[in-house]
């Protein structure tokens, strides 16, 4: 057994683990390359079926290629597709490309606030109906507990504080100094009704180990990842106008595990490009301690 068969068998025993432990489950998408693995992750545990919802939040601001990658696989896999925003503040314009608001304000409304009025079921939530491959309204308003997430520990600070099963208030928010301790492959699954739990069966993984097990499984990913031409490539992917490539003639897989391991980017941090890391000093904790994916 391999590093990358070690990491497999504990990422699909934790997801096992939540699937027997938490009656109303879902998995976060945002359709980057740590989401899409855990998604293969979720195929291999359950043989070729994912029996859980896919949920993603919409900003209205994503890279229109990211969109276009979601729904054709979702229909190739036959996936329970879900899809939530903040309605209101899409209206009203209140977002940083609009200019209404600052980088992390924007964030909060459109990803933080959508993310748990959607978990939640007190915004309306939009399901894909795979004859037509339209949304409609979901008639379901039941609120999700557990929540999987592709969140990875070296992806940044706040994440490798992170438990792979990781409880949240009622308002989502995360007490960083105050988490069940995990020791020796033992989880604490066991929470007081009403807890929102997050669950992180990448914790381990290192973003060299996402582009190896892409190349060894020949998972499809949205084509931003690579040079196209322009000498540029998406390290990480966002919404447009806080997102940016990085300079890079990596045009494959290979080419990303190679420039990975011979240290071309061993000093850029993997979310150079996302403009709203460098809002506060805080950073993307600040964001994720009040319910920020």
């Amino acid at each position: 057994m391999n590093h990358l068969d070690k990491l497999e068998a504990q990422s699909v025993y934790i997801l096992r683990e939540a699937y027997r432990d938490f009656r109303q489950l879902c998995m976060l998408w945002s359709i980057g390359k740590d989401s899409t693995v855990l998604l293969w992750l979720a195929r291999k545990a359950f043989f070729g079926h994912v029996p859980l919802p896919l949920v993603h939040i919409d900003t209205h601001f994503k890279i229109p290629e990211m969109i276009q990658y979601r729904d054709r696989m979702a229909m190739e896999f036959e996936l329970n597709m879900i899809y939530g925003e903040n309605t209101d503040a899409v209206e009203r314009k209140l977002s940083f490309p609009d200019g209404n608001t600052d980088r992390i304000t924007c964030c909060r409304n459109l990803k933080s606030e959508a993310l748990k009025r959607t978990l939640s079921g007190e915004w309306p939530r939009w399901r894909m109906e795979h004859p037509t491959g339209r949304y409609v309204l979901d008639e379901s308003r039941e609120p999700y507990t557990g929540v999987i997430v592709g969140v990875r520990a070296d992806e940044e600070g706040s994440r490798s504080k992170e438990r792979y099963f990781s409880p949240r208030d009622t308002e989502n928010c995360w007490e960083v100094g105050d988490q069940p301790p995990e020791f020796w492959n033992h989880f604490k699954t066991d929470f007081a009704p009403g807890t929102h739990v997050r669950i992180h069966p990448l914790l381990d993984w290192t973003e060299l180990n996402i582009w190896e097990y892409i190349e060894r499984e020949e998972i499809p990913v949205v084509p931003l990842y690579f040079n196209r031409g322009q000498g540029t490539r998406y390290r990480s992917l966002g919404c447009w106008p806080c997102t940016t490539p990085i300079a890079s003639e990596s045009e494959t897989v290979a080419d990303i595990i190679s420039e990975l391991c011979e240290g071309r980017l061993a000093n850029i941090a993997e979310r150079s490009g996302r403009a709203q890391d460098r809002e506060d000093a805080g950073g993307l904790e600040t964001l994720r301690r009040v319910g920020y994916m």
